[in-house]
């Protein structure tokens, strides 16, 4: 749907561009006759035509601009699509290539029980990495048509990130203690599975851009002036430099050249996160750790923060909670 109205556009300014100028050349002629034969008394004619050719000359040039600014826009697009088709065939390849060779393996040679659950644990992490690119794909679909059917309710935001905080840690098989875990209780209106998709993107990233060396992942979850809540997810690996921070959101983008990379992924995780969270009028953003070296991504979204008391609820429980630093 994206790329034919994109398209659309192109031609329909192509087609508008031709006319001006078939329409600005004729005028042009027939303001040179005019002028050749015009007298004092038709001059105000002469400075119409010329108005209007001048306006047509000013369209003609804007639309010029227009023009290649979506040719630029074109060209970016197919790259991340190329980039696309590059990181998905890596990704369907490597895991089937793996399956194909246990399997083999386990059909034409004997193999002793230790070696065989060796096997069966690696070809599961094969079958589940073929699982999370299918699921990223679906997850991109359902992005271009809004579910309506699903009501928003009431989600405890802590209970979500370390739901998925410790189904990261199973799937990279790496200590519970890789993600350290700073949450209030915080609630926020909007479909579970959404912030579901939302947080399992921003940590699984975190979790694989992470240090090679002592990855470490700090999740923290607070509350923030205004009625907000605050999620920050933080790295220590390399980090984002500033000039590419604001087009890592974009559908297929994924910085470098993909057959380069050592890092699998399809370069849409952080589409759908920003889109989610457009969907639930929240921002997010990408901004350095305080010290060291790393990325944060900073998500802002519509919540409250429940009051502990010993008395009942009262209406005056439901105010916005107190500005923090």
């Amino acid at each position: 749907m994206l790329e034919r109205r994109s398209l659309k556009l192109p031609i329909i300014l192509g087609v508008t561009m031709i006319v001006l100028l078939v329409a600005l050349t004729v005028g042009w002629i027939l303001l040179t006759a005019f002028g050749a034969i015009a007298n004092e008394d038709s001059w105000i004619i002469y400075i119409v035509l010329l108005s209007v050719g001048t306006l047509f000359l000013v369209f003609v040039l804007l639309g010029v601009v227009m023009y290649l600014t979506l040719s630029i826009k074109a060209i970016n697009l197919t790259q991340r699509q190329s980039n696309f088709v590059d990181s998905v065939t890596h990704e369907l390849k490597s895991p089937i290539a793996s399956l194909k060779l246990y399997l083999q393996t386990l059909t034409r040679h004997a193999v002793d029980v230790e070696q065989r659950s060796d096997f069966y644990r690696v070809m599961l992490e094969d079958v589940e990495r073929l699982d999370q690119l299918i699921n990223n794909l679906l997850d991109a679909g359902r992005m271009e048509r809004r579910s309506v059917d699903q009501e928003l309710v009431d989600v405890q935001l802590a209970d979500v990130l370390r739901q998925e905080a410790a189904a990261i840690c199973l799937r990279y098989q790496v200590p519970a203690e890789t993600i350290r875990l700073d949450l209030e209780p915080c609630l926020v209106h909007a479909r579970r599975v959404d912030l579901e998709m939302i947080f399992r993107n921003l940590i699984d990233n975190a979790v694989k851009y992470a240090s090679d060396d002592d990855p470490r992942v700090d999740v923290t979850l607070r509350p923030a002036p205004a009625n907000w809540v605050q999620v920050l997810v933080g790295d220590n690996g390399r980090g984002i430099a500033a000039a590419h921070r604001r087009q890592i959101f974009g559908r297929f983008v994924r910085l470098g050249k993909e057959l380069e990379r050592d890092k699998p992924g399809t370069g849409l995780g952080l589409y759908i996160v920003r889109t989610l969270v457009s969907r639930l009028r929240g921002r997010v953003r990408v901004r350095d750790p305080d010290q060291g070296t790393g990325t944060v991504f900073e998500v802002l979204l519509r919540g409250n923060v429940p009051r502990t008391k010993s008395k009942p609820d009262t209406a005056r429980d439901a105010r916005p909670p107190a500005q923090v630093a």
